[in-house]
């Protein structure tokens, strides 16, 4: 699995995953003619993307969906976030469907997608455990509140790209109203450090994991203290970054 991080943080979020001859984007929260242009410099040209999974309809994550019509490329989101999207050509436009209260299975033909439910103040939003038939599974979760076991259970993996957003500390301490503050800290917020790095005990075999943390708070995160958060929580569980797993901060 080739990770290929475009943007991350609060500007925008996009994230080019190539494995089995296909290159799919999770999200396209920048401009279009910046994917267009990031992809280039990773090597991977715009006219290949086989499809664009959003996990929400906020603007950081779909300001880019134009390219999907400029190149034909076929966006899945679920029902309720289609809800928050427009300007996409209907025929491009592909349903994560439920069936007995669970995702179905999306297959594009050699690589299997697995939506699952999130926690944040959007329609339905959802996460995405990504399985080639040739290379590791890969789990992306953006913006959510919390990790409950059903989460859990679908995340397992050997590369997890998981949002770090805050410091629980720096939000309080922060200029933000307090409305906001209540939002991010809340279970329809986004994860700090330290749940996300909870998850990841729990997650975490140590058998030469990838962990890419994603969605910093440029004012209430620093990207030290984020990887510190986790180290610390790994190696109680006996793993050390570099020997047991690798661990990047975007």
């Amino acid at each position: 699995m080739k990770v290929d991080i475009l943007a991350s943080g609060s500007a925008g979020n996009c994230i080019a995953l190539t494995t089995s001859g296909k290159t799919i984007l999770i999200d396209a929260g920048i401009a279009k003619t910046k994917i267009e242009k990031r992809l280039l410099e990773v090597g991977i040209r715009p006219d290949k993307v086989a499809a664009i999974f959003i996990t929400h309809a906020h603007g950081d994550h779909i300001k880019g969906l134009p390219m999907a019509n400029k190149y034909g490329i076929p966006v899945w989101a679920t029902d309720g976030e289609w809800k928050g999207i427009s300007g996409v050509e209907s025929d491009l436009q592909r349903v994560a469907e439920t069936k007995y209260g669970k995702y179905e299975m999306i297959d594009l033909g050699g690589v299997h997608l697995y939506p699952f439910q999130t926690h944040h103040d959007a329609y339905e939003p959802v996460g995405y455990a990504i399985e080639p038939d040739d290379g590791p599974r890969t789990c992306v979760v953006f913006d959510t509140g919390k990790v409950d076991s059903e989460m859990l259970e679908m995340m397992e993996g050997s590369i997890y790209i998981i949002e770090a957003n805050h410091d629980p500390d720096m939000v309080v301490e922060s200029n933000y109203p307090d409305s906001v503050k209540a939002r991010v800290l809340s279970d329809l917020g986004h994860l700090s450090n330290q749940q996300t790095a909870e998850a990841l005990q729990k997650l975490i075999k140590g058998r030469g994991e990838h962990i890419y943390l994603t969605h910093l708070s440029g004012s209430n995160n620093l990207p030290k203290l984020a990887e510190m958060t986790v180290k610390a929580a790994l190696r109680q569980r006996g793993f050390i970054a570099g020997q047991h797993y690798h661990l990047e901060v975007v």
